[in-house]
């Protein structure tokens, strides 16, 4: 098997922003090989930016996260669940606050995001410095107008709160392209009514179901 630089290979996982970052990543001892260990044993470190591995060789970030939010792991959960692939897409994230989710897309190659947030100031700073993103802060996607987005979309993802996906989602299906798709984070407690929420939560599986029914 073909072999290459370990830092190229970090960089290619999206584990890094670019191979200089990986380099100093791995020189910093944070990055690991992904693989199982037995209970209680370190992680094998990546040891030099220049080692040759094996192409397939896979790899974890030790002591330092990943997105600039954890809520990107909620994306990053169905993106591997149902094998789902951004690369080259162009993607449509309702309620991007801080970012998570479109953190999550950038590190899986789509080639360009437009996060939309009806509050401002909330991106973190490393994504509203990419020129990948565009940020449209302040908008409420239930008024905004159709150019707010001058092309289609290839995909809307969502994680959005205090409000039903029912009022977000279909304003924004206007910009999908046809076969198109969307990936949205259904959060009952918001679905519901008030009445059938046990402050806040959601606790029985039949009524959970009724929200993501009514979503879709």
């Amino acid at each position: 098997m073909a072999k290459e630089r370990a830092d190229e290979l970090v960089f290619r996982q999206g584990l890094a922003e670019s191979r200089e970052m990986a380099k100093r990543l791995i020189m910093a001892a944070k990055v690991a090989f992904d693989e199982p260990l037995p209970a209680g044993a370190p992680p094998r470190l990546v040891d030099k930016p220049g080692h040759k591995l094996p192409a397939d060789a896979r790899f974890r970030l030790v002591g330092v996260e990943r997105f600039v939010s954890r809520g990107a792991y909620k994306l990053l959960t169905a993106i591997e669940a149902f094998n789902l692939d951004v690369s080259g897409m162009v993607c449509l994230d309702a309620g991007a606050s801080t970012g998570g989710f479109t953190d999550c897309l950038l590190q899986h190659g789509a080639a360009r995001v437009y996060a939309v947030d009806v509050g401002h100031a909330q991106l973190h700073e490393r994504l509203r410095d990419d020129p990948r993103v565009i940020s449209l802060e302040g908008v409420n996607l239930r008024s905004a107008p159709a150019e707010l987005i001058p092309e289609p979309v290839d995909i809307i993802v969502a994680d959005v709160s205090f409000i039903s996906l029912t009022l977000v989602l279909p304003p924004c299906l206007r910009w999908l392209k046809r076969g198109g798709w969307a990936a949205v984070l259904v959060k009952p407690q918001f679905e519901l009514g008030p009445h059938q929420t046990e402050r806040g939560v959601v606790r029985d599986p039949a009524l959970r179901q009724a929200a993501v029914d009514k979503v879709l």
